[in-house]
């Protein structure tokens, strides 16, 4: 079993630091440059092997165009890949398109206690989400694969799998820089994780 993650290409909430979780926020001009060039780095990765992998996405435009620029630059189908809805951004309910500084401005509290707890804090809304449930469905979409995969998905999804595959600690999980320019290789059951 092998596993190519690539996180989506920058946006400019990425780059404002902004808190975009699942709303649907298109690549900016970055973005789509490292997605043709994880492209290009992920064709000499794979090589005549590429007809072996699956490739899935989640369903979100920003994760959607970089698997389509990805696989333009391999010499691919671009439409040729399925999503996978496990696969969408952890929920941050109210304080989505919020920095955080501004949320320490409307509720500092909750930020403190976010600080304390990363991993199991759930923001403020309906449909928010900690990274421990969120690690719930990556595990379930791992455990349903069946050979190996591509996979374009989020910051919060590479960070479930860290803590599920890596063994990385929650604290650590919840902060480590997950890359938008890299590809991370995954074995998952030997436990073995690389930045390429």
């Amino acid at each position: 079993m092998l596993l190519y993650v690539i996180r989506h290409g920058q946006t400019d909430w990425n780059a404002e630091g902004r808190l975009q979780g699942q709303k649907d926020i298109p690549l900016n001009d970055t973005g789509r440059l490292q997605a043709t060039g994880n492209g290009e780095a992920l064709k000499e990765l794979l090589g005549d092997d590429v007809a072996d992998f699956d490739f899935v996405a989640s369903p979100l435009s920003r994760t959607r165009e970089t698997m389509e620029r990805l696989r333009t630059a391999m010499g691919l189908d671009p439409l040729a890949y399925r999503t996978d809805d496990r696969l969408v951004e952890v929920s941050f309910g109210d304080w989505e398109g919020q920095t955080l500084a501004e949320v320490k401005r409307l509720e500092p509290e909750l930020l403190k206690e976010r600080k304390r707890q990363k991993w199991s804090f759930i923001p403020p809304g309906q449909t928010a989400e900690s990274y421990e449930i969120l690690s719930w469905r990556i595990g379930a979409w791992m455990q349903s694969l069946t050979g190996p995969t591509v996979a374009v998905a989020h910051g919060g999804v590479i960070r479930s799998i860290f803590r599920l595959i890596g063994g990385v600690g929650e604290e650590e999980a919840s902060s480590i820089a997950i890359h938008q320019d890299r590809i991370l290789r995954v074995e998952p059951l030997a436990g073995r994780m690389e930045w390429l």
